[in-house]
Protein backbone atom coordinates (compact mmCIF):
# COMPACT_ATOMS: atom_id res chain seq x y z
CA UNK A 1 0.00 0.00 0.00
CA UNK A 2 2.79 2.42 0.90
CA UNK A 3 4.55 1.58 -2.36
CA UNK A 4 1.37 2.17 -4.34
CA UNK A 5 0.82 5.49 -2.59
CA UNK A 6 4.37 6.52 -3.47
CA UNK A 7 3.84 5.71 -7.16
CA UNK A 8 0.58 7.64 -7.16
CA UNK A 9 2.29 10.59 -5.46
CA UNK A 10 5.00 10.64 -8.13
CA UNK A 11 2.36 10.54 -10.87
CA UNK A 12 0.51 13.44 -9.29
CA UNK A 13 3.72 15.48 -9.06
CA UNK A 14 4.40 15.00 -12.78
CA UNK A 15 0.82 15.88 -13.66
CA UNK A 16 1.05 18.99 -11.52
CA UNK A 17 4.26 20.14 -13.21
CA UNK A 18 2.59 19.91 -16.62
CA UNK A 19 -0.57 21.72 -15.49
CA UNK A 20 0.98 24.71 -13.71
CA UNK A 21 -0.54 27.84 -15.25
CA UNK A 22 -0.10 30.61 -12.70
CA UNK A 23 2.17 33.54 -13.55
CA UNK A 24 5.65 33.06 -12.23
CA UNK A 25 6.67 36.20 -10.37
CA UNK A 26 8.88 34.07 -8.12
CA UNK A 27 11.09 33.17 -11.10
CA UNK A 28 12.49 36.66 -11.51
CA UNK A 29 15.96 37.38 -10.23
CA UNK A 30 19.01 39.47 -11.00
CA UNK A 31 22.54 38.17 -10.86
CA UNK A 32 25.80 38.10 -12.78
CA UNK A 33 28.88 40.27 -12.79
CA UNK A 34 28.93 43.81 -11.45
CA UNK A 35 28.30 45.02 -15.00
CA UNK A 36 25.54 42.71 -16.21
CA UNK A 37 22.44 41.25 -14.56
CA UNK A 38 20.33 38.37 -15.82
CA UNK A 39 16.57 38.56 -15.34
CA UNK A 40 14.52 35.42 -15.89
CA UNK A 41 11.14 36.42 -17.28
CA UNK A 42 9.84 33.00 -18.33
CA UNK A 43 10.24 29.31 -17.53
CA UNK A 44 8.94 26.04 -18.92
CA UNK A 45 7.86 25.26 -22.48
CA UNK A 46 4.57 24.49 -24.26
CA UNK A 47 6.27 22.82 -27.22
CA UNK A 48 7.33 19.22 -27.57
CA UNK A 49 10.54 18.99 -29.58
CA UNK A 50 11.26 15.29 -30.05
CA UNK A 51 14.76 15.44 -28.53
CA UNK A 52 13.94 17.54 -25.46
CA UNK A 53 12.93 16.70 -21.89
CA UNK A 54 12.54 20.30 -20.62
CA UNK A 55 8.70 20.33 -20.57
CA UNK A 56 8.70 17.27 -18.30
CA UNK A 57 11.17 18.83 -15.88
CA UNK A 58 9.99 22.43 -15.89
CA UNK A 59 6.37 22.20 -16.98
CA UNK A 60 4.41 24.46 -19.28
CA UNK A 61 5.44 28.02 -20.07
CA UNK A 62 4.91 30.55 -17.27
CA UNK A 63 5.58 34.25 -17.69
CA UNK A 64 6.52 36.95 -15.21
CA UNK A 65 4.09 39.91 -15.53
CA UNK A 66 5.52 42.97 -17.26
CA UNK A 67 5.09 45.23 -14.24
CA UNK A 68 7.13 42.88 -12.06
CA UNK A 69 9.87 42.71 -14.72
CA UNK A 70 10.04 46.49 -15.05
CA UNK A 71 10.27 47.05 -11.29
CA UNK A 72 13.04 44.47 -10.92
CA UNK A 73 15.04 46.04 -13.74
CA UNK A 74 14.60 49.48 -12.19
CA UNK A 75 16.08 48.17 -8.94
CA UNK A 76 19.01 46.55 -10.74
CA UNK A 77 19.76 49.74 -12.68
CA UNK A 78 19.66 51.71 -9.43
CA UNK A 79 22.26 49.27 -8.07
CA UNK A 80 24.55 50.23 -10.93
CA UNK A 81 24.04 47.53 -13.56
CA UNK A 82 24.64 48.91 -17.05
CA UNK A 83 23.27 45.90 -18.93
CA UNK A 84 20.26 43.67 -18.36
CA UNK A 85 19.81 40.32 -20.11
CA UNK A 86 16.29 38.91 -20.40
CA UNK A 87 16.36 35.12 -20.12
CA UNK A 88 13.94 32.21 -20.31
CA UNK A 89 13.61 28.62 -21.46
CA UNK A 90 11.37 29.63 -24.40
CA UNK A 91 11.76 33.39 -24.28
CA UNK A 92 9.65 34.30 -27.31
CA UNK A 93 6.64 32.53 -25.78
CA UNK A 94 6.62 35.15 -23.01
CA UNK A 95 3.14 36.53 -22.39
CA UNK A 96 1.08 33.72 -23.91
CA UNK A 97 -0.23 32.77 -20.45
CA UNK A 98 -0.82 36.35 -19.26
CA UNK A 99 -4.04 38.41 -19.61
CA UNK A 100 -4.37 39.93 -23.12
CA UNK A 101 -1.50 37.64 -24.29
CA UNK A 102 1.17 40.33 -24.78
CA UNK A 103 4.19 39.53 -26.96
CA UNK A 104 7.87 39.78 -26.08
CA UNK A 105 8.22 42.89 -28.26
CA UNK A 106 5.71 44.67 -26.04
CA UNK A 107 7.76 43.84 -22.94
CA UNK A 108 10.99 45.03 -24.59
CA UNK A 109 9.39 48.32 -25.62
CA UNK A 110 7.89 48.78 -22.18
CA UNK A 111 11.18 48.14 -20.37
CA UNK A 112 13.08 50.60 -22.57
CA UNK A 113 10.39 53.27 -22.16
CA UNK A 114 9.89 52.90 -18.41
CA UNK A 115 13.56 52.44 -17.48
CA UNK A 116 15.23 55.35 -19.32
CA UNK A 117 18.45 54.99 -17.29
CA UNK A 118 19.04 51.45 -18.57
CA UNK A 119 22.02 51.65 -20.93
CA UNK A 120 21.86 48.24 -22.56
CA UNK A 121 19.16 45.60 -22.90
CA UNK A 122 20.18 42.21 -24.26
CA UNK A 123 17.95 39.31 -25.25
CA UNK A 124 19.08 35.71 -24.75
CA UNK A 125 18.10 32.78 -26.99
CA UNK A 126 14.99 33.31 -29.13
CA UNK A 127 12.86 31.30 -31.53
CA UNK A 128 12.90 33.43 -34.68
CA UNK A 129 9.55 32.13 -35.94
CA UNK A 130 7.85 33.75 -32.91
CA UNK A 131 9.45 37.21 -33.14
CA UNK A 132 6.65 39.79 -33.40
CA UNK A 133 6.43 43.13 -35.23
CA UNK A 134 6.95 45.24 -32.12
CA UNK A 135 10.16 43.31 -31.42
CA UNK A 136 11.34 44.04 -34.98
CA UNK A 137 10.45 47.72 -34.57
CA UNK A 138 12.56 47.87 -31.41
CA UNK A 139 15.50 46.26 -33.23
CA UNK A 140 15.21 48.95 -35.90
CA UNK A 141 14.74 52.02 -33.71
CA UNK A 142 16.11 51.40 -30.21
CA UNK A 143 19.88 51.62 -29.97
CA UNK A 144 19.83 50.42 -26.36
CA UNK A 145 18.62 47.01 -27.57
CA UNK A 146 21.87 45.20 -28.30
CA UNK A 147 22.39 43.99 -31.91
CA UNK A 148 23.14 40.38 -31.03
CA UNK A 149 20.57 37.60 -31.12
CA UNK A 150 21.05 33.92 -30.37
CA UNK A 151 18.70 31.75 -32.41
CA UNK A 152 17.34 28.34 -31.49
CA UNK A 153 17.78 26.87 -34.99
CA UNK A 154 18.92 23.30 -34.15
CA UNK A 155 19.31 22.19 -37.78
CA UNK A 156 19.51 23.32 -41.40
CA UNK A 157 17.50 20.62 -43.13
CA UNK A 158 13.71 20.76 -43.41
CA UNK A 159 13.14 17.01 -43.02
CA UNK A 160 15.25 16.87 -39.86
CA UNK A 161 13.51 19.98 -38.53
CA UNK A 162 10.19 18.21 -39.08
CA UNK A 163 11.45 15.11 -37.27
CA UNK A 164 12.63 17.35 -34.44
CA UNK A 165 9.11 18.85 -34.39
CA UNK A 166 10.51 22.34 -34.78
CA UNK A 167 8.15 25.11 -35.89
CA UNK A 168 10.30 26.72 -38.59
CA UNK A 169 11.82 25.77 -41.94
CA UNK A 170 15.36 26.64 -43.04
CA UNK A 171 13.96 29.37 -45.32
CA UNK A 172 12.21 30.98 -42.34
CA UNK A 173 15.56 31.28 -40.55
CA UNK A 174 17.32 32.71 -43.60
CA UNK A 175 14.58 35.28 -44.24
CA UNK A 176 14.53 36.32 -40.57
CA UNK A 177 18.27 36.98 -40.56
CA UNK A 178 18.00 38.94 -43.81
CA UNK A 179 15.11 41.00 -42.43
CA UNK A 180 16.87 41.86 -39.18
CA UNK A 181 20.13 42.67 -40.96
CA UNK A 182 18.28 45.21 -43.12
CA UNK A 183 16.87 46.81 -39.97
CA UNK A 184 20.19 46.75 -38.10
CA UNK A 185 23.20 46.18 -40.40
CA UNK A 186 25.67 45.75 -37.52
CA UNK A 187 23.72 42.84 -36.01
CA UNK A 188 25.32 39.46 -35.34
CA UNK A 189 23.60 36.12 -34.87
CA UNK A 190 24.49 33.11 -32.80
CA UNK A 191 22.74 29.74 -33.07
CA UNK A 192 22.33 26.36 -31.43
CA UNK A 193 22.89 23.51 -33.90
CA UNK A 194 22.62 19.79 -33.16
CA UNK A 195 24.96 17.41 -35.00
CA UNK A 196 24.02 13.79 -35.59
CA UNK A 197 20.28 13.87 -34.91
CA UNK A 198 18.71 10.45 -35.61
CA UNK A 199 18.33 9.70 -39.37
CA UNK A 200 20.67 12.61 -40.29
CA UNK A 201 22.32 11.79 -43.64
CA UNK A 202 25.39 13.43 -45.17
CA UNK A 203 23.03 15.58 -47.26
CA UNK A 204 21.02 16.63 -44.22
CA UNK A 205 24.22 17.55 -42.40
CA UNK A 206 25.49 19.52 -45.39
CA UNK A 207 22.37 21.68 -45.17
CA UNK A 208 23.34 22.62 -41.61
CA UNK A 209 26.79 23.61 -42.88
CA UNK A 210 25.22 25.73 -45.64
CA UNK A 211 22.81 27.38 -43.20
CA UNK A 212 25.70 28.95 -41.28
CA UNK A 213 26.66 30.95 -44.37
CA UNK A 214 23.13 31.57 -45.62
CA UNK A 215 22.07 33.04 -42.27
CA UNK A 216 25.40 34.81 -41.77
CA UNK A 217 25.93 33.25 -38.34
CA UNK A 218 28.85 34.42 -36.20
CA UNK A 219 28.60 32.52 -32.92
CA UNK A 220 27.88 28.79 -33.05
CA UNK A 221 26.91 26.59 -30.10
CA UNK A 222 27.32 23.02 -31.35
CA UNK A 223 25.73 20.09 -29.56
CA UNK A 224 26.47 16.48 -30.49
CA UNK A 225 23.11 14.70 -30.37
CA UNK A 226 22.64 12.89 -27.07
CA UNK A 227 19.88 10.31 -26.67
CA UNK A 228 17.33 11.15 -23.97
CA UNK A 229 15.32 8.21 -22.70
CA UNK A 230 11.58 8.66 -23.07
CA UNK A 231 11.78 11.12 -25.97
CA UNK A 232 10.42 10.34 -29.47
CA UNK A 233 13.90 10.91 -30.94
CA UNK A 234 15.27 8.09 -28.79
CA UNK A 235 13.03 5.67 -30.71
CA UNK A 236 14.30 6.83 -34.12
CA UNK A 237 17.21 5.14 -35.97
CA UNK A 238 20.37 6.42 -34.26
CA UNK A 239 23.58 7.71 -35.88
CA UNK A 240 26.92 6.06 -35.09
CA UNK A 241 28.66 7.92 -32.28
CA UNK A 242 31.85 8.35 -34.30
CA UNK A 243 29.90 10.08 -37.08
CA UNK A 244 28.19 12.36 -34.56
CA UNK A 245 31.56 13.32 -33.09
CA UNK A 246 33.04 13.99 -36.54
CA UNK A 247 30.12 16.16 -37.66
CA UNK A 248 30.18 18.15 -34.43
CA UNK A 249 33.90 18.76 -34.92
CA UNK A 250 33.31 20.02 -38.47
CA UNK A 251 30.65 22.45 -37.25
CA UNK A 252 32.87 23.67 -34.41
CA UNK A 253 35.71 24.24 -36.88
CA UNK A 254 33.35 26.26 -39.06
CA UNK A 255 32.25 28.17 -35.96
CA UNK A 256 35.83 29.19 -35.23
CA UNK A 257 36.23 30.33 -38.84
CA UNK A 258 33.14 32.57 -38.93
CA UNK A 259 33.92 34.00 -35.48
CA UNK A 260 37.48 34.86 -36.53
CA UNK A 261 36.18 36.52 -39.70
CA UNK A 262 33.82 38.74 -37.69
CA UNK A 263 36.55 39.70 -35.23
CA UNK A 264 39.04 40.62 -37.96
CA UNK A 265 36.39 42.83 -39.57
CA UNK A 266 36.13 44.88 -36.36
CA UNK A 267 39.73 46.18 -36.52
CA UNK A 268 39.61 49.96 -36.83
CA UNK A 269 35.90 50.14 -35.98
CA UNK A 270 34.44 52.00 -33.02
CA UNK A 271 32.59 50.12 -30.30
CA UNK A 272 31.00 50.74 -26.92
CA UNK A 273 32.53 48.11 -24.66
CA UNK A 274 30.96 47.07 -21.35
CA UNK A 275 33.75 46.21 -18.91
CA UNK A 276 33.22 42.87 -17.16
CA UNK A 277 36.53 43.18 -15.30
CA UNK A 278 39.38 45.69 -15.28
CA UNK A 279 40.76 44.38 -18.60
CA UNK A 280 37.98 42.34 -20.25
CA UNK A 281 34.79 43.66 -21.79
CA UNK A 282 32.12 42.94 -24.40
CA UNK A 283 31.05 44.82 -27.50
CA UNK A 284 27.42 45.44 -28.39
CA UNK A 285 27.60 42.20 -30.42
CA UNK A 286 29.04 40.35 -27.38
CA UNK A 287 32.56 39.93 -28.77
CA UNK A 288 35.18 39.74 -26.02
CA UNK A 289 37.63 42.65 -25.83
CA UNK A 290 41.01 42.58 -24.06
CA UNK A 291 42.40 45.94 -22.89
CA UNK A 292 46.13 46.54 -22.45
CA UNK A 293 45.49 49.02 -19.63
CA UNK A 294 43.00 48.68 -16.74
CA UNK A 295 39.52 50.24 -17.01
CA UNK A 296 36.75 50.71 -14.46
CA UNK A 297 34.76 47.50 -14.05
CA UNK A 298 31.12 47.99 -15.01
CA UNK A 299 31.76 51.09 -17.11
CA UNK A 300 31.02 51.48 -20.82
CA UNK A 301 34.07 52.55 -22.82
CA UNK A 302 33.94 54.22 -26.24
CA UNK A 303 36.92 52.84 -28.10
CA UNK A 304 38.39 51.81 -31.44
CA UNK A 305 39.48 48.20 -31.95
CA UNK A 306 43.26 47.90 -32.37
CA UNK A 307 43.66 44.24 -33.32
CA UNK A 308 42.02 40.82 -33.19
CA UNK A 309 42.98 37.22 -32.53
CA UNK A 310 40.84 34.24 -33.49
CA UNK A 311 38.90 34.52 -30.24
CA UNK A 312 38.90 38.14 -29.03
CA UNK A 313 39.37 41.79 -29.90
CA UNK A 314 42.21 43.86 -28.49
CA UNK A 315 42.75 47.46 -27.41
CA UNK A 316 46.36 48.66 -27.13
Amino acid sequence: LASGASVESERIQVDDIMSISETASHLIDGFGTRSRAYVQIQNGCDHRCTFCTIPFGRGNSRSVPAGVVVEQIKRLVQKGYNEIVLTGVDLTSWGADLPMHPKLGNLITRVLRLVPDLNRLRISSIDSIEVDEEFLDAISTERRLMPHFHLSLQHGDDLILKRMKRRHLREDAILFCEQVRKLRPEVTFGADIIAGFPTESDKHFENSIKLVEECGLTWLHIFPYSKRDGTPAARMPQIDGRIIKSRAALLRSLGKKVRSKHLKEQIGRKHKVLMESSVLGRTEQFAEVLFASPQQEGSIIDTTISDASNSQLMIY
